[in-house]
């Protein structure tokens, strides 16, 4: 039982520092504060290192969705515009899901 244990603490993997961060920043982005708000200010911790930091802002900025502010003491505020369900790609319309439901064949 000892090796069973063993094995399985040396297959787990550990997150990287780019995956930590970017679970971070998402969660926050997320909240539901946040998302009333629709904005966040993301604080840089002394854990985030430069190289996983540079990405992940990278990232966002890439994002256009997203607009950035980079603040004096090295925090971003993060903000974006609330968005028409018509022009979200991962919700389907409820007309759209009726269609496709009514399409469908019946499993008997």
């Amino acid at each position: 039982m000892a090796r069973n244990k063993k094995l399985t603490q040396q297959t787990r993997q550990e997150m990287t520092g780019v995956e930590r961060l970017g679970l971070r920043v998402s969660s926050m982005i997320n909240h539901p504060i946040a998302q009333s708000q629709r904005w966040v200010t993301i604080h840089r911790l002394d854990t985030d290192g430069d190289m996983e930091w540079e990405e992940v802002m990278g990232l966002l900025v890439e994002t256009p969705e997203l607009d950035l502010t980079f603040n004096d003491d090295e925090s971003v505020t993060v903000r974006w515009e609330a968005q028409k369900p018509e022009d979200r790609d991962d919700l389907i319309a409820p007309k759209d899901w009726e269609e496709e439901k009514l399409e469908e064949e019946a499993p008997f």
